[in-house]
C-alpha cells in the first residue's frame, strides 16, 4: 500500500515549488561580485542563481532582465562613488571640487572597467548616475557659465573621465595577460618599433616616445584633465 501524499495548503495549486528567498541586495550585490570578476560575458541569470542558491526564476522575482540587473549594478557602484565624493563641494574653488569628483569616479571605473558602458544608461533605474551628474553639474554652476557653456562642461568632463578610463580598461596585449612580458617591458618594445620610424614622416612620435616609454596611466589621466579644466577656468574667468 503507497504511502499518503502530503496535502497541499488551501489555495496552492498542486506541487507548487517555494521560491527561494534572496533580496534585491543580494541579487545585485553578487551580480557587482561576478561583474568584477570576469565582466559582462560572466553574468548570466543561470550563474547568479549558482552563486546565491536557487533556480534561475528567483532571479526573476528581482528583476526583469539581464539589462536592468547591469543597470541596478552599476548604479549600486555609484552609489559608493557619490559617498566617496561627498567632501568634493564645499572648496572656495569649484573646480578643485569639480576636479576631486572627476578623479574619483575616473578610479571607480578603472577599477571595475565595465562600469563605463552602463553609466547614465537608463536614469530611471540608475538614480545615483543622475545625482553624480548632479554633484558635477552644481559645481560647474558655481563658475556663473551660461546654462549652454554649463553644459558643455560637464559634458566634456564626464567624456573625458569615461572615455580615458575604459579605454585604460581594454583587455591587455596577451602576452601581458599570460605573464610572458610585463607592461614596462612591453612598452618598452614598443618604443623600439617607433624609434626605428622614419623621423621626417614621424616627427611627433620621435618627440615623445621617451615620455611614452615610461609613461604612468594615472599621471596621464590628470595631466588631461587638468588641461580641460585649464580651459574651463579660463573661459570662467578665473
Amino acid at each position: 500500500m503507497a504511502a499518503p501524499r502530503p496535502q497541499a495548503r488551501p489555495g496552492a495549486a498542486p506541487d507548487a515549488r517555494r521560491r527561494t528567498s534572496h533580496s534585491l541586495e543580494a541579487v545585485i550585490g553578487e551580480a557587482v561580485r561576478l561583474l568584477d570578476e570576469a565582466g559582462e560575458p560572466a553574468l548570466t541569470f543561470r550563474a547568479l542563481a549558482a552563486r546565491l542558491g536557487g533556480g534561475v526564476g528567483s532571479i526573476y522575482w528581482y528583476v526583469a532582465s539581464k539589462d536592468e540587473l547591469l543597470d541596478r549594478a552599476s548604479d549600486s557602484v555609484l552609489a559608493g562613488v557619490l559617498t566617496a565624493t561627498d567632501r568634493f563641494t564645499g572648496d572656495d574653488d569649484p573646480i578643485a571640487d569639480l576636479r576631486g569628483i572627476a578623479v574619483t569616479f575616473f578610479d571607480a571605473i578603472v577599477a571595475r572597467p565595465w562600469l563605463a558602458a552602463y553609466f547614465m544608461r537608463d536614469t530611471e533605474l540608475q538614480p545615483n548616475a543622475l545625482l553624480l551628474y548632479e554633484r558635477l553639474g552644481q559645481q560647474v554652476l558655481r563658475l556663473g557659465l551660461s546654462p549652454r557653456q554649463s553644459f558643455h562642461a560637464v559634458s566634456a568632463v564626464l567624456g573625458f573621465v569615461v572615455g580615458t578610463a575604459a579605454d585604460l580598461g581594454q583587455e591587455p596585449p596577451p602576452e601581458v595577460v599570460d605573464g610572458t612580458i610585463g607592461r614596462e617591458a612591453y612598452l618598452a618594445g614598443v618604443a623600439d618599433t617607433w624609434r626605428r620610424l622614419d623621423p621626417e614622416t614621424f616627427p611627433f612620435v620621435h618627440s615623445i616616445v621617451d615620455e611614452f616609454a615610461g609613461h604612468d596611466d594615472a599621471d596621464q589621466f590628470r595631466a588631461g584633465l587638468d588641461l580641460l579644466l585649464a580651459g574651463l577656468r579660463l573661459q570662467a574667468g578665473r
